[in-house]
């Protein structure tokens, strides 16, 4: 059984005396540390000079270069990108490392893949939330906080646990709660989700709009029906409030038995998805595609521009813009 904890757990006193550097104040960074610092924590700001460096100035932060803010630091969050992440600690955290310091990464793919090596004399731990990083503000600022994996990969002091314990109380994910594992298979369990079961989803979802649209359906309808009326997204929050089992019996008799007696048809998918996703889950825990997304970055990135423009104009992306504006869901309301 996977080991959870939750508030009691730990104490923000553990944290007393100490400066906490936030590199990079991205989305999760931005998040993290306006937790930590109303939960009473002593933050620096560490980042470039870019829009993200203004944001923080606004949001009352005093900015300082990331190898100032580290050599400052006790405890050292490093919230940038996973591809240039290697290149950030070599060149400006790794000379500032002092035995007995702390790194805290929040994603456990560099280290579980040995993009970064840390040194011997430093703790190594891992808060990886389970949200965005715009949620994990607003979940502590409601009170309800956000889940996160998290782990000590490197306990130098003997107190990396006690530590790790007392930055997820301050973040607000032990409101939540938080779940113990290795960095290397929180990384998995991310990649998964991302190349497996986004992917295959997605796919389902194509075949659906094709077969409405080519049935003769209006787009704008089938969009609506099947996700843009927030009812399918409504469906899963009860079903993560309630399970899924529960969430069902809230939908018609109607609607039971025919999801019922016809999820057979859909069962001989099964095998083909279970073996694509078998090859996904292999690439990953071997380091495959570690090895692959770390080389020749700017080609990737350009593939990357591409299959956003492909995207883009493909025809159930103009369908989707028209559905939104014209019931005026989300940014496209001109509320």
């Amino acid at each position: 059984m996977a080991t959870i904890y939750h508030d009691e757990d730990a104490s923000l006193e553990t944290l007393e005396g100490l400066t906490l550097a936030i590199v990079g104040y991205g989305n999760q960074g931005r998040s993290q540390a306006l937790n930590l610092r109303d939960s009473g924590c002593d933050v620096v700001v560490g980042n470039i000079d870019d829009d993200y460096r203004r944001t923080a100035i606004a949001d009352g932060f005093e900015p300082v270069e990331i190898d100032e803010a580290c050599r400052r630091a006790d405890v050292i969050f490093l919230l940038t990108p996973d591809e240039v992440m290697p290149e950030v600690y070599e060149a400006c955290v790794a000379p500032q490392l002092e035995p007995g310091n702390t790194l805290v990464f929040a994603h456990g793919y560099n280290v579980g893949f040995g993009l970064i090596e840390p040194p011997a004399g430093v703790d190594v731990i891992m808060v990886a939330p389970r949200m965005i990083g715009a949620g994990v503000r607003e979940t502590f600022e409601s009170g309800e906080g956000f889940p996160s994996f998290i782990g000590v990969h490197q306990d130098a002091t003997g107190r990396a646990r006690e530590r790790l314990l007392a930055l997820c109380k301050a973040v607000g994910s032990l409101r939540a709660g938080c779940i113990d594992m290795p960095f290397v298979d929180e990384a998995t369990l991310d990649l998964f989700t991302e190349q497996a079961f986004g992917p295959a989803f997605g796919s389902i979802m194509r075949a659906a709009v094709e077969t409405l649209t080519g049935a003769g359906f209006p787009p704008e309808a089938v969009l609506l029906e099947l996700y843009l009326s927030g009812e399918f997204a409504y469906s899963l929050e009860k079903g993560r409030q309630m399970g899924m089992r529960q969430q069902h019996q809230l939908h018609s008799h109607t609607s039971q038995y025919g999801t019922i007696t016809r999820a057979p048809r859909f069962f001989d998918l099964m095998p083909a998805a279970s073996e694509a996703m078998g090859q996904v889950l292999e690439e990953i825990r071997s380091g495959a595609f570690a090895r692959e997304w770390s080389s020749d970055r700017e080609a990737k990135l350009e593939l990357l521009r591409k299959a956003h423009e492909a995207a883009a104009a493909a025809p159930q992306s103009r369908w989707e813009d028209a559905t939104r504006r014209a019931f005026r869901i989300g940014d496209a309301s001109g509320s």
